[in-house]
């Protein structure tokens, strides 16, 4: 009898772990993420701020609504290069593979960061530039591009942590004319596009149906343990 309300309960334990274990494996809160560059590339910063070829890590140091706040560091840690505004983009396929894209340049010009995206997310990060640097790039690539204060670069280099100025920064997007544009209108808010992927994770559905099935079959099986039992006094 007691053998029989284990081997129900370790069943009803099993399905539980594996509803749950994709969940905890998915939960990369940094995205920590070493990345190794073969020519100098632009990511935002005063004026224009550029990073060498060599080996980095990117990875996320704080998280809002509508901003997360990137950090690229050398590869032991010891020398932070950039601490970055960020805005959640989103791509129709994931990767396996870290994918970095980066807007057109101008002739001679290093390649400058458009957007991080970590393996097998279909949200990324799209990276802010100051003001007057971003125009400069909108107008070279012809799209536009995210944008914050130019004044507030130098003092949120100067400000410790960095990451409590850059929370409060306003953000919009310029167009290769110049004009402020809202991010919205370049960028659906990370709610939205959250709202539009809904049907794509419908594939949990199976699970929580079998969880279902177990349940009622668990109910079962206790009400003929207690018949059982009833009837043995």
């Amino acid at each position: 009898m007691n053998r029989f309300k284990l081997m129900i309960t370790m069943m009803f334990l099993s399905l539980v772990a594996l509803a749950v274990s994709p969940a905890v494996k998915a939960d990369e809160h940094d995205k920590k993420t070493i990345l190794t560059f073969s020519q100098t590339i632009e990511v935002p910063g005063v004026g224009q701020q550029f990073l060498p070829a060599g080996t980095y890590v990117f990875k996320i140091v704080d998280s809002l609504s509508d901003r997360d706040i990137v950090q690229i560091t050398s590869k032991d840690g010891n020398h932070v290069f950039a601490t970055i505004l960020a805005v959640a983009n989103y791509r129709l396929k994931p990767t396996s593979k870290t994918v970095m894209t980066f807007r057109e340049r101008a002739s001679g010009q290093p390649e400058a960061v458009r957007a991080w995206f970590y393996p097998g997310n279909t949200f990324g990060e799209e990276f802010v530039y100051p003001k007057a640097r971003a125009i400069e790039i909108a107008k070279v690539a012809q799209q536009p591009v995210l944008a914050m204060p130019t004044e507030l670069a130098p003092e949120i280099v100067k400000s410790e942590p960095p990451t409590q100025a850059l929370r409060a920064a306003p953000i919009v997007a310029v167009t290769p004319k110049g004009e402020e544009v809202e991010v919205a209108q370049v960028i659906p808010p990370k709610t939205e596009l959250a709202q539009a992927e809904l049907p794509k994770t419908a594939s949990s559905l199976p699970l929580l149906g079998l969880m279902g099935l177990l349940a009622l079959g668990l109910g079962f099986g206790f009400s003929l343990i207690s018949k059982r039992d009833a009837s043995t006094l």
